[in-house]
């Protein structure tokens, strides 16, 4: 496919391209910078909230340079979207396909020949493609000049849980050559674009980061001590707020009992999980997109990468596993600028769901056992091979790999296979990735913790939740359930909260030096750390290997607790 190649600088011809083919008046501010790096050949990392038009990021310079463009997608739902949506552009230009296991035999060589033979500009592909040596071999053979990951928050997940798969788009960049890599997300704090970015071994990446306030989402927190209270205030909530909605739940039997009341009370609802057939998974999806449902009760496998403006609330029925979980979520309410609410229904006893889902350890057998055959085959294996009489699933063979790879005992070749690069036996591999899991335990544990921080305070939501990622308030805040509160007080009190900081909490004053937000410290126990948020007397530091704390700044000043990473000890 001939490229387009418009006369003028790099920023002119980048807009005269979004013009011509997908009919962008011009690019936003936050596109601008990142389509400029992405045409120059620099690796960009790209954190800009739902529906502020990541995808323009790529399909726009991906046009003006040779070679196609690989873009991971993690769901089959999301793929078939940003297919369709680059299809509906009008122009041959922005033909996409997707290679995924929805597919049959004949679809997929027809997407391939697509790409060969230049048809196709796009070509979707889930992690699970790229963790297969036959297609990156075939992906290597076409030469693509840039690789994007969408969701990029995934490849941040703790792979054990989630899609381990993830954490092997790294090993495919170097095999593919290193083509220039963007990653796109809606949320990662600090510490998750460092993790992203050192996963896809990107290199000297730009990082464009938008504010992630999103001023017009009224944020609440019901709290409740009966379990059958708060499933009785969830259906009350969700049928009483204007639609269309989402509800989300921890487990696939709370979404259809949701469902079920919702649509006994005469609304228009569906359940959505994983364990659903894909045809109805589509139904629901397409259905909530096309305006047919009131409300969708799902778990988190629902919404991801969902362009649908008009959603009014999402509730949740349960604790989420993390902020940032919390926030991607929230964050596909109100995307048309419109006032939305997002409301928590909070139960103390539900973190413990999340504080088992934290606690899940890797299998030590399965650990040594795939140590053993590494090194017992004297050279680079092939996973494929590795899963062969393995008696465990792709997904666990690949998250113990992950882990020894982690703990410097494995490592990926350019051809990819898998070998043997630590001097300890299978057990003491086993071990020392045992360690590594249980460091990435206590952080996920520490994540719940921040949670009901957030559903515990009695100051601002917004300051909390924004001070999570890194970011300052933008003065008072009129739209949290405690501001609002604290707003109904006499104009005295009002007067005597907005010096004192919202809802009575101190104020957010000019953080102490040397621990500004986004510092990096080192403990004299936890070890290296990024600051998170500071308050006028503690600050929450994120460590590497302990995950979040909150600590005293008195304490820290009178027993040298902690220093700048730069200072000398």
């Amino acid at each position: 496919m001939p490229h387009r190649q418009p006369p003028g600088e790099p920023g002119d011809r980048l807009r005269a391209t979004a013009r011509e083919v997908f009919g962008w008046t011009d690019l936003r501010p936050g596109q601008l910078p990142a389509t400029e790096a992405v045409l120059a050949g620099r690796d960009t990392l790209v954190v800009m909230p739902t529906g502020a038009g990541k995808s323009a990021v790529y399909q726009v310079p991906a046009l003006l340079v040779p070679g196609p463009t690989v873009v991971v997608s993690p769901l089959i739902s999301l793929q078939r979207d940003q297919v369709a949506g680059l299809l509906g552009r009008g122009s041959p230009d922005a033909l996409a396909v997707a290679v995924n296991s929805a597919q049959n035999a004949r679809e997929t060589e027809a997407a391939w020949r697509a790409v060969r033979h230049g048809d196709a500009e796009f070509l979707f592909l889930a992690p699970e493609q790229l963790a297969r040596d036959d297609v990156v071999e075939r992906l290597a053979r076409l030469g693509p000049r840039l690789l994007v990951v969408d969701e990029a928050q995934c490849v941040s997940t703790w792979g054990h849980d989630f899609r381990p798969e993830y954490r092997r788009v790294g090993a495919a960049v170097e095999r593919l050559g290193h083509p220039v890599v963007l990653a796109l997300t809606a949320t990662a704090a600090p510490p998750v674009r460092h993790d992203i970015a050192a996963s896809l071994g990107m290199r000297d990446p730009l990082q464009v980061v938008a504010g992630f306030d999103r001023p017009n989402l009224f944020l609440e927190v019901r709290r409740f001590l009966d379990d059958a209270d708060k499933r009785r205030a969830v259906v009350e909530r969700a049928a009483a707020e204007p639609k269309p909605g989402l509800v989300y739940a921890a487990t696939r039997r709370d979404t259809e009992a949701y469902a079920a009341e919702l649509t006994g009370l005469g609304l228009s609802a569906a359940a959505y999980h994983a364990g659903l057939r894909a045809a109805e998974r589509r139904r629901v999806h397409d259905a909530f997109l096309g305006g047919g449902l009131d409300v969708v009760a799902a778990t988190s496998a629902f919404g991801m990468g969902i362009d649908k403006p008009d959603v009014r609330f999402v509730l949740h029925a349960s604790v989420p596993g993390s902020l940032d979980e919390y926030y991607q979520e929230i964050g596909r309410a109100g995307r048309d600028g419109r006032p939305a609410a997002a409301v928590l229904m909070y139960r103390t006893e539900d973190l413990g769901l999340r504080r088992f889902f934290a606690s899940v350890t890797p299998d030590p057998e399965v650990l040594a056992e795939v140590a053993r055959r590494v090194r017992a085959a004297g050279g680079p294996v092939p996973l494929a091979r590795l899963r062969e009489g393995a008696g465990v699933g792709p997904g666990r063979l690949t998250a113990a790999v992950n882990l020894l790879e982690q703990a410097g005992e494995l490592e990926t070749g350019r051809g990819g296979g898998v070998r043997a690069v630590g001097a300890h036996g299978p057990e003491e591999a086993a071990a020392l990735a045992a360690a590594v899991a249980e460091d990435r335990r206590r952080l996920e544990r520490s994540r719940v913790e921040m949670v009901r921080g957030y559903a515990e305070t009695t100051g601002c939501r917004r300051r909390f939740l924004l001070g999570y990622f890194g970011e300052a308030a933008p003065g008072r805040c009129t739209a949290c359930d405690t501001c609002a509160a604290s707003g109904s007080a006499s104009a005295a009190s009002a007067a005597s909260a907005a010096a004192s900081g919202p809802a009575g909490e101190a104020p957010a004053a000019a953080p102490a030096a040397p621990f500004p937000p986004g510092a990096r410290v080192v403990h004299r126990a936890w070890g290296p750390g990024a600051v998170m948020r500071t308050e006028e007397d503690r600050l929450t530091v994120l460590f590497e290997t302990a995950g979040y704390r909150t600590l005293s700044l008195a304490a820290v000043a009178e027993h040298g607790l902690m220093r700048p990473e730069d200072a000398d000890p």
